[in-house]
């Protein structure tokens, strides 16, 4: 309720004199340009575009990977597709590299009807960057990346779909593996 009382404040200038809200579907508009007009104020997300939609803080410290001692094992086991890619060991993963993750995969795969592919990482880190021979101080870093940190034995990827037998998949996450730049495994549920 507080979302759509702030948004309709914040843009309540923005929108035409016809009686349209910022949360109606497309379908329900009157007309093209009213459309165009309401289209301009979402922000589409896709693998072109992995970020988190906002953040309390633009900036965060850099953190470790963590290591799961105690037998914690989430995420490590197959939980939507049939077929899944999982890393050896832990890094820290950028949001361009899951993206081209997730085209190889897309081309690799483009003949198989109705593939699903799920991502079970999501990079919502800021990471900073300050450049080389530069003097200590003057504050932290502009940010540059999103990122995110995936520990030991993670699954990235699950595949599932009609048609798609163990070869291929196990050759699309193959090759996807091979971008990501730590060891990988190929999982079958």
């Amino acid at each position: 309720m507080w979302a759509r009382r702030f948004a309709g404040n914040l843009l309540q200038s923005r929108l035409p004199a016809a009686n349209l809200s910022l949360f109606a579907r497309p379908s329900t508009l009157s007309t093209p340009s009213a459309l165009v007009k309401s289209q301009q104020h979402q922000q589409i997300r896709n693998y072109q575009n992995l970020q988190p939609r906002r953040r309390k803080y633009k900036k965060a410290q850099k953190g470790r990977v963590p290591v799961r001692t105690g037998g914690s094992t989430k995420g490590n086991y197959m939980a939507f597709g049939e077929y899944g890619l999982r890393v050896k060991s832990g890094l820290r993963l950028p949001a361009k590299t899951i993206t081209a993750c997730y085209a190889t995969i897309r081309r690799k795969l483009k003949a198989i009807k109705g593939l699903q592919v799920w991502l079970r990482v999501f990079p919502d880190i800021p990471v900073t960057t300050k450049g080389t021979e530069v003097r200590m101080g003057k504050g932290k870093g502009a940010f540059d990346y999103w990122a995110c940190r995936v520990p030991k034995d993670k699954i990235i990827f699950e595949l599932q779909g009609p048609g798609l037998n163990a070869e291929l998949a196990k050759d699309a996450l193959r090759q996807a593996g091979f971008k990501i730049g730590v060891p990988t495994e190929f999982v079958v549920k």
